[in-house]
């Protein structure tokens, strides 16, 4: 089986606290899992200095108090634990996989993008149609089943809390739904919206601003302040580094009975815990993927 090691991480400060690991520019899953098996070493350790570790799509960010420990210090020793997380081989880590159920082409969804429809690149099209023409799809059934046939990987958190950046595995870039944003943001976007933005699905976890193409709007929460569901028990927010995320289509019927569940406080989700292998993604990748979903299509 082939073998190969990533780039060498390119470190430079921001001003005097902060140190940025650039690990590869464009977007790559196994650049994007070296980031995770960084930062939680550097968590693990816990080194004296250091008050926070921040990983992105691929790269990472460390902030440290300098009156603890010196920049160059701390480069030094980064440089060290980034070297032993270079070869895909040793980067296996334990994540989750989710059963997202979506209402794809909702009329909540529908109506929000009617509102806002002069910020949209082309007004003569719902947002749906727009990413149906934008990836070469003419059947809508087509177009879903091809979104919700892979799971997506959690590369990032952030901008609103509990937002999952979400990186399509086992497709070619080419063979990615991808879709340029609005020209001006919505300001107003339900929550639960399913919305694709370049090569990224995200989940919009409360009612906000937002700029993503809307394709659907999910059954289940993302965010539960209330923490009422048993899967919400440790926190508030569903998602975590490095889940993987599997769309389910769902009609009117099952989303309703699903949101009953929520409001009930009985309903469970589908999941199963997974040792992910970047070494194995690399090598055998569509195939792989669909190894890893066998117990939860």
């Amino acid at each position: 089986m082939p073998t190969f090691s990533l780039p060498e991480t390119v470190f430079s400060f921001g001003g005097d606290e902060f140190i940025y690991a650039e690990i590869t520019r464009d977007m790559k899953v196994e650049s994007n899992l070296k980031a995770l098996a960084v930062t939680k070493e550097l968590r693990d350790r816990n080194i004296p200095g250091i008050s926070d570790v921040v990983s992105s799509n691929a790269s990472y960010l460390v902030r440290y108090n300098p009156e603890v420990i010196s920049g160059k210090d701390l480069v030094d020793y980064l440089k060290e634990i980034d070297y032993t997380k270079s070869d895909p081989a040793n980067l296996g880590i334990s994540v989750r996989m989710l059963e997202i159920p979506v209402w794809y082409d909702d009329p909540v969804t529908r109506e929000c993008t009617d509102r806002f429809i002069d910020r949209h690149p082309d007004p003569s099209l719902s947002n749906l149609e727009f990413c149906m023409k934008m990836n070469g799809f003419s059947d809508k059934e087509a177009f879903i089943e091809h979104h919700s046939s892979i799971p997506y990987l959690i590369t990032m958190l952030g901008f609103m809390p509990g937002t999952a950046w979400q990186f399509p595995l086992g497709l070619k870039e080419q063979e990615m739904i991808q879709a340029p944003k609005y020209k001006s943001p919505r300001t107003d976007t339900p929550e639960r919206s399913v919305g694709v933005g370049g090569a990224f699905t995200v989940i919009y976890p409360v009612r906000g601003s937002g700029s993503y193409q809307l394709i659907g709007r999910s059954a289940v929460p993302v965010y539960d302040s209330s923490q009422k569901l048993a899967d919400f028990q440790d926190t508030s927010f569903l998602a975590r580094l490095g889940d993987l995320w599997k769309y389910r289509p769902v009609n009117e019927s099952e989303y309703m009975r699903i949101r009953k569940e929520i409001k009930d406080g009985t309903y469970r989700f589908n999941k199963k815990d997974i040792e992910l292998s970047p070494l194995e993604y690399v090598n055998k990748g569509k195939k792989y993927i669909q190894e890893l979903m066998e117990d939860i299509q």
